[in-house]
């Protein structure tokens, strides 16, 4: 969809043709409100004026558009995280300025830093607890392959939970982040109700097993 500004400084270079055009819309436009247009006109004018999709691409671009992440920095890159909230940044375009402080109202963790071989049993618990869809950036170096501090304390986050995104860098920049953001919307609008364990194949590995049929749950 093209959207041509007409007033002010911009209407004088306009060509004779698209003011002529742009004349038309705003009286096929009247008519439409008189009830005066039918026929062919009207006709022309939807198709013209009305975009058509599915359902499900709609939710797809819904849940894309409206990422809720959880308050959840670690070590000095959520410095870089916290400013994708800024005005320069402004992660509010795409919907995902609600950050969350519970994750039970997040689908997307960010693990901004390191992660410590003590703070891993930690996250996991709050990603379990996240609803499904949920969805998981390592945001870091320390995160992703645990950078510099490459010693037996550290742990990389691949390593006791499933991730979609690694955004490498120490820190990365809030540019990169942002990358990273919209690389998950992609995949997000590519298939949204599909659960970690189905796209990572990883049904049995749940911490607290079903109870078997007959037995106290």
């Amino acid at each position: 969809m093209e959207v041509i500004r007409s007033g002010g400084a911009q209407a004088a270079t306009l060509s004779e043709a698209d003011k002529v055009a742009f004349r038309a819309r705003q009286s096929r436009a009247r008519d439409l409100l008189r009830g005066e247009l039918e026929g062919e006109e009207l006709e022309q004018h939807v198709r013209d004026s009305v975009i058509t999709t599915t359902l499900d691409k709609a939710t797809k671009w819904a849940q894309g558009n409206s990422i809720f992440p959880l308050t959840f920095g670690l070590a000095c890159c959520s410095i870089e995280m916290m400013s994708l909230v800024g005005a320069r940044m402004d992660i509010s375009r795409f919907g995902g300025e609600a950050m969350r402080g519970t994750p039970r109202q997040s689908d997307l963790i960010i693990l901004a830093g390191r992660v410590s071989m003590k703070m891993a049993p930690v996250v996991r618990r709050v990603y379990d607890q996240m609803l499904e869809p949920k969805y998981a950036i390592a945001m870091g170096a320390c995160s992703s392959s645990m950078g510099v501090f490459n010693n037996y304390a550290i742990v990389p986050a691949d390593k006791f939970m499933p991730v979609d995104v690694h955004i490498p860098g120490c820190p990365p920049r809030p540019e990169a982040v942002m990358y990273g953001i919209l690389k998950l919307r992609k995949m997000i609008q590519d298939d949204p109700t599909m659960g970690w364990r189905d796209r990572y194949k990883a049904h049995g590995t749940e911490e607290l097993p079903p109870a078997e049929d007959g037995a106290r749950a």
